[in-house]
């Protein structure tokens, strides 16, 4: 709305739309983003808490993964929504490290706001947080170390570090052998390595060190007649795409019979075509069938009389991790079927697991895709573990592709701030507050992990920084004891993906939300759907 001069409001938006302008519009959005950075803070770190999330049906989550809790809390402010982006791309990229990211947004737009309560252009600040965020990046590449699949320990202790603090730390021994064993399996001594190729099947029942990895895959599926085998060794796989049945036509189509032998005929002439198509398979030298259509119980029937153990209705995701487990393609036509289009696995069976039948392929050889079967009491602890051991796979697999990492425990972050500060007084003109800003704002994570363990935050952050004068670069804080210890030597250990693309994430959204100073929102009521209020925040 605007006025001409003969003071007749003008009204250039409909009803119902609410405007936000300037400073008033930069401190709404910096609160919405600070109050989500606030929100997970409390998680980060191996003395982080859980939050309990309760869904509008009544299903509870109870989790420290930064991204579980940002999506369940259904968060409606525009500004605050951007941050469940980072978290969200954090967990795309990398797969750890939505906390981290978010916290330094969070940070980052906390101390600009103090720079623009100081009249400091935010155009000036972002510019300046984009000289530092690229300055970071070079700095982490340069106190980062190098690893390979070759260090099977360094990738267990950067499993390990992923699991600390999560539901899964009892047990985060076993699980990161089984991690580190599943991903060197798959990669084979490559670095091209793909989370898609671990499959996590979790089950309710036993204890989490019941935990067992497969070379092969675990199907929610049981053999489709119980006159089959339950137990197949050295077994020739066969992978359909087609059902194993008497297709209907595509067109309505009308079958006349006017006797009792024509239906006799044609009944007959049904059985003869399902024979054929099971014959076809005994042929090929197959013992297992999974299919992903229908299987007819005629079909299933002679599948039986030949002793072939076969599923149906398998997901097409699942046949494609068979596929790369047992070495095949999937078959779309039964005539082209032969032995060369058979895939191997040692064993396979049916395994009663809680009160579900599933179907084990075991023993694989160079398996392209494996399992990790998670146990845990309830499911509620499953599900915790599943996300755990998701983390530490993305962790281990994002050290492996770029072949880096750095030490935990909050010393890189230490380290990057002591360089920024460094490079800022290389800086003239008031870009320098800025990435002064952004340097302090680096420090946010070992202060957290020192106020989330109960310590004094300022006399730890003090003995860290003297520790980094000292050129300690992995100096870090020990949560359990209070001391500062070398956390490479003491197995704290992440991927160097996790800090790069936590400080790209974080700086972006950050300059994203400086450089907006109009908001315009619609309520429901005029005709848009609406951020929700925007003043505040709503969850």
């Amino acid at each position: 709305m605007t006025q001409n001069n003969s003071n007749q409001p003008i009204y250039i938006m409909p009803e119902g739309y609410q405007r936000t302008l300037g400073r008033e519009a930069q401190k709404n959005n910096i609160l919405a983003a600070k109050i989500v950075a606030e929100t997970v803070r409390t998680t980060l770190g191996p003395r982080g808490m859980d939050k309990m999330l309760v869904d509008s049906m009544g299903d509870v989550i109870v989790t420290n993964d930064g991204v579980t809790i940002l999506r369940e809390m259904q968060i409606e402010h525009p500004a605050a929504k951007m941050l469940v982006e980072v978290a969200k791309t954090q967990e795309e990229e990398v797969g750890d490290g939505t906390t981290t990211a978010v916290v330094l947004a969070g940070e980052l737009l906390k101390n600009a706001e103090g720079l623009i309560e100081k009249n400091v252009h935010p155009t000036i600040i972002s510019k300046g947080y984009n000289l530092a965020a690229e300055k970071a990046q070079e700095i982490l590449n340069n106190i980062s170390e190098d690893i390979s699949t070759d260090d099977e320990s360094v990738l267990k202790k950067i499993a390990m570090t992923a699991m600390t603090g999560k539901g899964a730390e009892s047990s985060k021994e076993l699980l990161s052998t089984l991690i580190v064993k599943a991903i060197l399996q798959i990669a084979n001594g490559s670095n091209e390595v793909s989370s898609n190729d671990i499959k996590i099947e979790k089950k309710v029942g036993s204890g989490i060190e019941d935990s067992e990895l497969i070379s092969g895959l675990v199907i929610e599926k049981e053999r489709v007649n119980s006159a089959m085998p339950q137990k197949v060794t050295d077994a020739k796989v066969l992978l359909l795409d087609t059902p194993i049945e008497i297709k209907g036509t595509e067109t309505d189509a009308k079958i006349q019979i006017t006797s009792p032998d024509q239906m006799d005929a044609f009944l007959k002439q049904e059985e003869t075509m399902i024979k054929k198509m099971t014959d076809k398979i005994k042929e090929s030298g197959a013992t297992v069938v999974f299919c992903q259509k229908g299987i007819d119980d005629l079909a299933q029937y002679y599948l039986a009389k030949h002793g072939i153990y076969a599923t149906r209705r398998v997901k097409k995701s699942d046949m494609e991790m068979l596929a790369r487990a047992t070495g095949t393609t999937v078959v779309t036509n039964i005539d082209t079927i032969n032995s060369e289009l058979l895939g191997n696995a040692g064993l396979i069976e049916e395994v009663k697991v809680g009160d579900e039948e599933m179907t084990y392929v075991r023993e694989c050889k160079n398996p392209k895709a494996v399992t990790i079967l998670v146990r845990g009491g309830t499911e509620h602890v499953v599900a915790e573990v599943e996300r755990a051991v998701d983390d530490a796979i993305g962790d281990v697999i994002s050290a492996i592709k770029v072949g880096k990492a750095v030490g935990g425990a909050g010393s890189p972050e230490i380290e990057l701030a002591k360089h920024l500060r460094d490079y800022a007084n290389t800086l003239s003109g008031r870009e320098q507050l800025a990435v002064m800003a952004f340097a302090e704002s680096m420090e946010i994570i070992p202060r957290t992990l020192a106020e989330n363990a109960g310590l004094d935050p300022i006399d730890i952050l003090t003995s860290l920084k003297a520790s980094h004068d000292k050129n300690e670069k992995f100096a870090g804080v020990d949560v359990f004891t209070g001391n500062v210890i070398d956390s490479w030597k003491a197995g704290i250990i992440e991927p160097l993906k996790i800090k790069t693309q936590a400080v790209k994430s974080a700086s972006e959204v950050a300059e994203l939300i400086l450089r907006i100073d109009d908001v315009i929102a619609s309520s429901p009521s005029a005709g848009g759907p609406g951020p929700g209020p925007m003043p505040g925040m709503g969850m």
